[in-house]
């Protein structure tokens, strides 16, 4: 019996690409000091923020009375890795592990395209899309957190369990990892994938908690942000100056927010916008009928857009979250979010022109950086409704047939493998 081969040379194409595109990124990094790439405010993040929570966190405690620090406890795991790599000075090591988990996510995802009835598609769209982003992901744990929640995903089709786990872990790093198993078959994949989540982030918290102070000190200062200037609610404030709104722009809790008359109404609105998103998406779980191989990615993207766009935050860090829940998607050749995945890449682009290229125009109001912010957001948006609608679609039952089971018959993917694979 012979196996489906995959030829090599999309493969080989796709690992130059990514050696060609991350050169190109550590060169935008080693001069990131010009105007145009920010000034130096893109690595700023690493070698002074970083570092600093590096100090105290090395001295076993989390911090604390700090406004900037907002990041669940696992993320002083992140931030104390790269004391890994001894002889590198801190800004080095942390960018050679972000290199590093960049490079496992790009073979994870290429070894999942690889398989029979999958697409290299994914692995295309993290190599060429995270370089939209300039040399942003090189200088934030944001990369860190997503391969946790790419492998999460693409480890639940063999093993709830273990996609709960990396699930659970990617959650104490920074909260939204736990949206990815939201997609999940009913039945026994549904209980096994989040018991094993909740039991691995119990686990987890308690280690963290018994080798460092405070472990929660991060909610009194989550609870403080207001409306940053890049969220949807932000944008229409800085837009409203423009008609004679009296307020500014200021920074506040490691963000540029709006300050002055209505702020906390619409930062209420976004907080009501984001409870009605989760009632979408509870809503959708209850009446989904059908259940694909790529119903679990789609789920997981369309959930993780609508809480970025109704949030009172959209930091430029966020796309690379979308971009590799998107590449997940596109493995699966049932993905119905190939138009989304388009727009994403498109708002990544203008991310990038509003910062770090022109941010001072955003931070100033000025009518440029009003409608660069507009048609980020409304791609944004548009990729919401759009990947929300898809999903919503995509589970319900044709019209005149009964609803099939929801639950696949156990070992019938590892069947559909075997014979997918045979000639």
């Amino acid at each position: 019996m012979n196996r489906l081969r995959v030829t090599p040379g999309p493969v080989l194409t796709l690992t130059a690409l990514w050696l060609a595109t991350r050169a190109l990124m550590l060169w935008l990094l080693v001069h990131g000091g010009a105007p145009l790439l920010g000034g130096g405010s893109v690595t700023r993040e690493v070698w002074r923020l970083y570092f600093h929570w590096y100090g105290i966190l090395a001295h076993g405690s989390f911090p604390v009375h700090d406004t900037l620090w907002q990041y669940p406890p696992g993320a002083g795991a992140v931030l104390l890795a790269p004391d890994l790599l001894p002889g590198l000075t801190y800004f080095e090591a942390f960018v050679a592990l972000t290199l590093t988990v960049d490079a496992l996510t790009v073979a994870a995802l290429l070894r999942a395209g690889t398989r029979p009835g999958r697409s290299l598609l994914g692995a295309a769209l993290w190599t060429g899309g995270l370089p939209l982003l300039l040399h942003m992901p090189l200088a934030r744990y944001d990369v860190q957190v997503t391969a946790l929640a790419v492998l999460s995903l693409l480890a639940s089709a063999r093993s709830p369990r273990a996609g709960g786990v990396l699930a659970a872990v990617g959650a104490l790093v920074k909260v939204w990892p736990a949206l990815v198993l939201l997609g999940t078959p009913r039945g026994r994949p549904t209980r096994r994938a989040w018991a094993w989540g909740a039991w691995a982030g119990a686990a987890c918290l308690a280690v963290l908690a018994a080798l460092f102070a405070h472990p929660l000190s991060f909610l009194r200062e989550q609870g403080g942000r207001g409306v940053q200037i890049e969220s949807l609610g932000g944008t229409a404030l800085n837009l409203a100056r423009h008609f004679g709104w009296p307020g500014r722009a200021r920074y506040r809790y490691g963000a540029v927010e709006m300050t002055g008359p209505h702020v906390h109404a619409v930062a209420t609105a976004s907080l009501t916008l984001t409870a009605v998103s989760f009632g979408l998406l509870v809503l959708w779980r209850v009446r989904a009928r059908r259940w694909s191989e790529a119903t679990p990615y789609d789920a997981a993207l369309s959930a993780v857009l609508l809480f970025t766009v109704t949030s009172r935050v959209i930091s430029p860090q966020y796309m690379i979250w979308l971009i590799g829940l998107a590449a997940v998607c596109l493995t699966s050749r049932h993905t119905g979010q190939r138009p989304v995945a388009v727009l994403i890449l498109l708002a990544s682009a203008l991310s990038s022109v509003a910062y770090p290229m022109y941010y001072r125009e955003v931070v100033g109001g000025s009518w440029a950086g009003c409608l660069l912010m507009l048609s980020r957001n409304g791609l944004l948006t548009a990729a919401a409704v759009l990947s929300f609608v898809r999903l919503w679609r995509s589970t319900r039952p044709p019209a005149g047939r009964p609803a099939p089971s929801t639950q696949p018959r156990p070992g019938s993917d590892r069947l559909r493998e075997r014979v997918l694979s045979a000639s």
